[in-house]
């Protein structure tokens, strides 16, 4: 079933809460997917490949393919926390198979949701990525990690959660219901706050997100604050990247559709639905390179 005429290929997406991954091949699609542990290059990356190759080999298992014919596949890999070429060949080297590219997260990101069509993307999830594409080339706005940048992400949202907590804790600021629910959320114990905050990872901040988001939705005052600072700094992001009304334009990710109440109205006027998610992108971007390898038109 697999050959030279029939690569396999592999397609990851992996951030701060997980990866998941589809395997198949350039006739047949996708066979088969899986779900797996945290794949940030920059915050733990042999972590990152020990679930990335886990996963393959769970996504491997259901769609019926040998792990020995692993060797022979055609991956690419969009990571969270990719900055330099050195980080991509570091992870490529890592892994197990015949070829392997490894982006971050954006290409993967820009290239599901907008497929060929030229647009503008604000994928909101543990991170942010702000992305115009045009004739096939791709310019991003901000992506420099988490700790300096990520603004209106999950991660930034839950990190930003916390911050007002302890503020409102110090009697610095007044308690609303969102930080009540944290503050409970911890044992109504400030220590237990900073414990979390020394070790937490990006994905751990993002798991407070929903409660920001449902806070805002609900008309909590500080939800409400922190929901349009993080619009705002996606309208800043767009606005460089040379947005205009009517453009195309595709919210995604956890958080990313639950900006769409927050931006100006205009903005949305050409807004789409994702023709796919980052796992898509990442897909098709395997099954480019195999056909580029193969010297066949993609």
């Amino acid at each position: 079933m697999f050959g030279s005429e029939h690569p396999i290929l592999i397609g990851v997406d992996g951030g701060g809460t997980g990866c998941r991954v589809a395997i198949g091949t350039p006739s047949a699609g996708v066979l088969a997917q899986a779900e797996g542990g945290r794949a940030n290059a920059s915050s733990d990356p042999e972590l990152a490949v020990k679930n990335i190759i886990s996963t393959v080999l769970a996504a491997a298992k259901k769609a019926g393919v040998s792990p020995g014919a692993l060797r022979d596949a055609v991956a690419h890999l969009g990571l969270a926390g990719i900055m330099t070429p050195a980080d991509s060949q570091r992870i490529a080297s890592a892994l197990p198979y015949k070829s392997a590219s490894v982006t971050d997260d954006r290409p993967t990101a820009v290239t599901g949701a907008l497929g060929d069509q030229d647009g503008f993307l604000l994928s909101v999830g543990t991170g942010t990525i702000v992305a115009a594409s045009k004739d096939g080339h791709f310019r991003y706005i901000g992506g420099w990690g988490f700790q300096i940048s990520d603004q209106s992400s999950g991660a930034w949202l839950g990190r930003a959660a916390l911050e007002r907590t302890i503020l409102c804790h110090d009697g610095l600021a007044a308690h609303t219901d969102l930080t009540r629910a944290l503050m409970a959320k911890f044992g109504d114990d400030p220590n237990a706050i900073v414990s979390f905050s020394l070790s937490a990872k990006p994905g751990d901040f993002g798991s407070l997100a929903p409660l920001v988001v449902s806070g805002a939705d609900a008309g909590d005052t500080w939800g409400l604050s922190v929901m349009k600072d993080g619009a705002d700094y996606l309208s800043k992001g767009l606005s460089v990247l040379g947005f205009l009304p009517g453009d195309t334009l595709c919210l995604t990710g956890g958080v990313g559709p639950h900006y769409a109440s927050y931006l100006p109205p205009k903005a949305l006027t050409g807004r789409i639905a994702s023709r796919g998610s980052a796992l898509d992108g990442a897909f098709q971007l395997a099954k480019s390179r195999a056909a580029i390898s193969q010297g066949c038109p993609q």
